[in-house]
């Protein structure tokens, strides 16, 4: 029987649940051409309003993840795994997470991806250490992954090439906010990875994707209950994004920050709680660990012995970056030509944080994209940003500033004071809001 596209549409146009096969279909259509973009799009706007069951929500991730191709790990000799954040400001968790879980023998081969909105992207961050490849070929990449236990690398053509043209098509029709499309597009990329294990690192607060917790439990919930139903081990933690987690916001200070953190230079204490339960999750999900206890343990040998920063500046290394630049990161890091410090108006207690206007105060600064087609400059961003409850006024600054040029900077600073709230102490959010483990 002849397949026709405009019945699956209609099906679930009309609220129909639709058959594995059906969507197979329909997306394998999508990859070769068969199935047009108008179509996709009506698909698209069709999940958007009529939501899909979990087997659904399933199907549709295998049918993307097999749009392309399945990287196959078993030539190494441990576990491979991976994490997956949601997005937030000043979140550059994955350039440590990676070394560390190298140094306790898990390959992670990170697929990551560019900033979008208010958020910064992994990418865009080693963007900022000269020679680095982010596009390696696939020959490249398998030698990094083996040879220093991990690589950070972006999205290659042939991994689930059905969900960067579906998502393309999402982003100019507003069908983006689709928990049900957005769980097939993160899981594809995944799953296509050939991972053994995978921990979601899903935000919530005023810097996430999914500002309520609720929210952010159901998409949690949805990317666990799906990835686990396609076969991939996954667990999830809620993490609070009501303030940047880093003290820094922007690419080459983000990548500065990792490094301080790797070398034990300076380690802000929400960044560290964070990487560390994340790390710690996918040793015990990886059998690495027999407790959540001893997975502390040993990723925290990992990182204050020095072997993580070492499995860092590997792979770096052997991705064309520089090979001290663990070292001497300040002979690699490009400065910004303006510094200086930023003040509240006031003084007293931060109360409040409008993450996401820290981050679109760096997107001012040229340290994110306007529009798809903008060049960053790696350059730009803010650092020592103040936390919730920390006391600030004419001597004590919010923040300090690094921008290109005063047009730049005088908006930043503006978005940055905007983004500040001093009043009476908010009630302390619990930086890791929830936990969901592994189903069967």
């Amino acid at each position: 029987m002849v397949f026709l596209p405009q019945e699956v549409i209609l099906k679930k146009r009309n609220g129909e649940i639709l058959a594995k096969d059906d969507i197979a279909q329909f997306i394998a259509g999508f990859a070769n051409g068969t199935v047009s973009h108008a179509q996709a799009a009506a698909f698209a706007m069709a999940v958007y309003f009529q939501d899909m069951t979990m087997d659904e929500r399933v199907a549709l991730t295998v049918a993307m993840r097999d749009s392309g191709t399945v990287l196959d790990w078993s030539d190494l000799d441990g576990p491979v795994a991976d994490k997956h954040s949601t997005g937030g400001v000043g979140d550059n968790v994955s350039l440590m997470l990676a070394p560390i879980l190298a140094a306790i023998g898990i390959y992670v081969p990170m697929i990551s991806g560019r900033g979008l909105g208010h958020t910064g992207g992994t990418l865009d961050k080693f963007d900022s250490i000269p020679g680095y490849q982010t596009q390696p070929d696939n020959t490249l990449f398998r030698k990094v992954v083996k040879e220093a236990g991990c690589a950070i690398i972006g999205q290659t053509a042939d991994l689930a090439p059905a969900d960067k043209t579906l998502y393309a098509i999402r982003d100019v029709t507003g069908t983006v906010e689709s928990i049900a499309l957005i769980t097939a597009s993160i899981l594809s990329k995944k799953l296509a990875a050939g991972l053994d294990a995978l921990i979601l690192d899903v935000k919530t607060g005023s810097g996430a994707f999914m500002p309520t917790l609720e929210k952010s439990r159901d998409l949690a919930q949805s990317l666990v209950s799906v990835a686990n139903g396609a076969g991939l081990k996954t667990g999830a933690l809620i993490t609070d994004m009501n303030e940047p987690l880093a003290s820094a916001a922007g690419n080459g200070l983000e990548v500065r920050n990792a490094v301080d953190f790797l070398t034990g230079d300076h380690q802000d204490a929400r960044l560290r709680e964070v990487t560390l339960a994340l790390c710690a999750e996918i040793a015990l999900m990886t059998g690495k660990a027999n407790s959540l206890a001893d997975a502390q343990v040993q990723v925290e040998t990992a990182l204050d012995s020095g072997a993580a920063a070492d499995h860092f500046g590997r792979m770096v290394a052997a991705l064309g970056g520089p090979a001290d630049f663990v070292e001497h990161m300040d002979r690699h890091l490009a400065p910004a030509p303006i510094t200086r410090d930023v003040f509240a108006v006031g003084q007293g207690t931060v109360a409040t944080i409008d993450t996401r206007g820290v981050g679109m105060a760096v997107v001012a600064l040229g340290g994110g994209r306007a529009t798809p087609t903008d060049i960053i400059d790696h350059r730009v961003g803010f650092d020592r940003l103040a936390g919730l409850g920390a006391q600030v006024g004419p001597g004590v600054p919010i923040a300090r500033i690094h921008a290109a040029d005063e047009a730049s900077a005088a908006d930043a600073e503006a978005r940055l004071m905007r983004a500040y709230h001093l009043g009476e102490p908010a009630s302390d959010n619990p930086l890791i809001a929830g936990r969901i483990e592994p189903t069967e």
